[in-house]
């Protein structure tokens, strides 16, 4: 089974990461890593946190001579404004002596929208930076940087998987819009909020924008495609093993996602079953070959929890970031008096930057369904395990043209 757990503050040390269950002998590329890292902490709308720091994961174990080895692989993000906190963060009982950086009061007004109030009543913290320093999006890094392992295993199966954004806070494509995975992946490094439309971007930088003046967040959509995935990965045989509830749940699990689409979705469900369903039709070539063939992907590449061999699209719906500079009402927990809201630094707008946590998401739950369906201790096994499992499935679906004489 692969897995990962993370560990870490938003102002602690760093950020940890540990991630089991990948085959030995997968050929790491650590820029790759830093690309993806990097990817994370772009885009419009994002604020001064960004121009800090400059994320680099650092492989502890796991790694040898660039290969993996089958062990557990770890990792270490550091965060460079640490040297800014340590009289705020350090984990010892006392301020130990030399700590830098500003002794900052407790916070006690919980922001609405954020984990503060509700984690500070289940465990019973006096000071919510206990709460928030753990529940902000910078723990998403640590994700991001196994997710990039998890996309490198995807790839030297053939699996490709990008993101775009299409909407925000109104503004954008309509829901529904279908977008080919090869126009996502042309998205170039100019798009600021990787949009496939140079239009719609304009729209959505301009209600970032009128945003940031008022004080206030916007949210918006993002989807994230995966190509050549295998057909048979998850299954329909319990609820806990389908693989469109499973990629829900990862990118449900992303701080500030609301609700999760796969395929139409939510579209999908305001039309009726002969607009919704995927046809299957037998596809014949100039040559006479056959092949069972979609002419649609409504359903977002899964059927019963299944995938189909189709591009697997799931869709990310993401609230408004909780930090207001003009802050929400709230109430001072220690005098249960009103108060403004508190203010920790913040984005205007981090959509771009969910939708490569969502790749990542998407990357892992896609690779953990790979080993779970194929096995394999080494990448060699796996490889072959997957190319056979295709070559299975091609002889079913596909039928060569009859060049014999015709029967009698």
């Amino acid at each position: 089974m692969l897995r990962f757990l993370t560990a870490g503050e938003s102002h602690g040390q760093g950020l940890v990461v540990i991630l089991e269950g990948l085959p030995a002998g997968l050929v790491l590329d650590f820029d790759a890593i830093t690309a993806d890292l990097q990817r994370r902490q772009a885009g419009y709308g994002r604020g001064r946190r960004m121009a800090i720091e400059s994320d680099r994961a650092e492989l502890l174990s796991g790694v040898r001579r660039g290969r993996t080895t089958g062990a557990p692989l770890a990792m270490l993000i550091r965060n460079r404004d640490w040297e800014n906190w340590q009289a705020t963060m350090h984990v010892e009982a006392e301020t130990p002596a030399g700590a830098t950086g500003a002794r900052r009061a407790a916070v006690v007004r919980p922001r609405p929208g954020h984990a503060d109030l509700a984690g500070a009543l289940k465990y019973e913290h006096d000071d919510i930076r206990d709460v928030l320093e753990r529940a902000s999006a910078r723990e998403t890094a640590a994700r991001v940087a196994a997710g990039a392992i998890a996309r490198q295993l995807l790839s030297a199966l053939g699996v490709e998987i990008v993101s775009h954004v299409l909407s925000i806070g109104g503004a954008g494509l309509p829901l529904g819009t279908i977008i080919p995975f090869d126009r996502i992946k042309a998205i170039g490094p100019d798009s600021v909020l990787r949009s496939a439309d140079p239009a719609a971007e304009a729209a959505m930088i301009h209600a970032i924008d009128a945003a940031r003046d008022a004080g206030d967040t916007v949210g918006g959509i993002f989807e994230v495609v995966a190509h050549g995935v295998p057909v048979g990965l998850g299954s329909y045989v319990h609820w806990d093993r389908k693989l469109d509830g499973r990629l829900a749940l990862a990118m449900m699990s992303i701080p500030a996602i609301k609700a999760v689409a796969i395929g139409d979705g939510v579209d999908g469900a305001r039309r009726p079953g002969s607009q919704v369903h995927d046809e299957i039709v037998a596809e014949v070539d100039g040559g006479g070959a056959r092949r069972i063939a979609r002419p649609t992907n409504r359903a977002g590449g899964l059927e019963g929890g299944v995938t189909t061999g189709e591009d697997v699209r799931v869709t990310g719906f993401m609230k408004p970031i909780s930090t207001l500079m003009k802050p929400l009402r709230s109430v001072d927990l220690t005098t249960l008096e009103d108060a403004p809201a508190a203010i920790e630094r913040s984005d205007v707008c981090a959509v771009p930057a969910a939708a490569v946590v969502g790749e990542a998401m998407v990357a892992l739950v896609l690779a953990e369904a790979v080993v779970e369906r194929f096995g394999g201790d080494s990448m060699r096994q796996l490889i072959g395990q997957v190319t056979a499992s295709g070559s299975r499935v091609q002889a079913r679906t596909q039928r060569p043209a009859h060049t014999g004489p015709s029967p009698a």
